[in-house]
């Protein structure tokens, strides 16, 4: 969830970034990112881009409206892909504490956040416009913030301290370390010590998360 409320929030400000080995060369052909061993692949990033500009698309009135959301977030691409390995990073650290989600503790969460929005689409708009996560995802979105939820309350971390929140990311950052991350310097690099996605400054690089994001 990149910045998704439990997750996303807390990581608004980290900054800073080792440089990682480049992915998306001849050891992996066209990945994004390489997580534990496990391609994200440039076509996965842009269909999941494409569903929530899509999303996006059905939800404004006219070309003008869309073009604002377009331009209100023109980081997309590189958030989308924060997202994705974030999840896998938090999946990670979630099964090394016993952590476990069920259906239940979804739809559980569901019920509460659709009465808090005034209903089904309100959440489904909301999570639209504040964490770009199309409503077909919504359902994986959930299970995601339940799952930080459920592994902050396993390591005993009150989210509400800045001593909850180290513990917090400790266990991610961990999580970071053995899944051995490389981003494509095109989106970007990842750090481990954060457990964040940030952006490489290098001339040569094709910025191509700006450009159709």
């Amino acid at each position: 969830m990149h910045r998704r409320r439990t997750v996303i929030a807390l990581s608004a400000a980290l900054l800073a970034a080792p440089a990682l080995t480049a992915c998306g060369s001849d050891s992996h052909p066209g990945a994004a990112a390489v997580v534990g061993g496990q391609r994200i692949t440039v076509a996965q990033l842009e269909n999941r881009v494409e569903e929530v500009r899509s999303a996006q698309r059905d939800a404004t009135a006219d070309e003008a409206q869309y073009a604002q959301e377009i331009a209100r977030t023109g980081s997309l691409t590189r958030d989308t892909l924060h997202t994705l390995v974030l999840d896998r990073v938090l999946d990670r650290a979630a099964k090394d504490a016993g952590v476990t989600v069920t259906e239940r503790d979804v739809q559980a969460m569901r019920t509460s956040l659709e009465q808090q929005a005034g209903g089904a689409r309100g959440l489904r708009t909301a999570w639209l416009r504040q964490y770009g996560v199309a409503p077909a995802r919504l359902d994986e979105s959930l299970r995601t913030e339940v799952r930080a939820r459920k592994l902050a309350a396993a390591l005993g971390a009150d989210m509400n301290t800045s001593t909850g929140k180290a513990v917090f990311w400790k266990s991610l950052s961990d999580a970071s370390k053995a899944l051995h991350i490389d981003v494509n310097p095109r989106y970007g690099s990842w750090d481990v010590q954060k457990s964040s996605r940030v952006d490489t400054t290098a001339p040569w690089l094709k910025d191509v998360s700006r450009a159709g994001a």
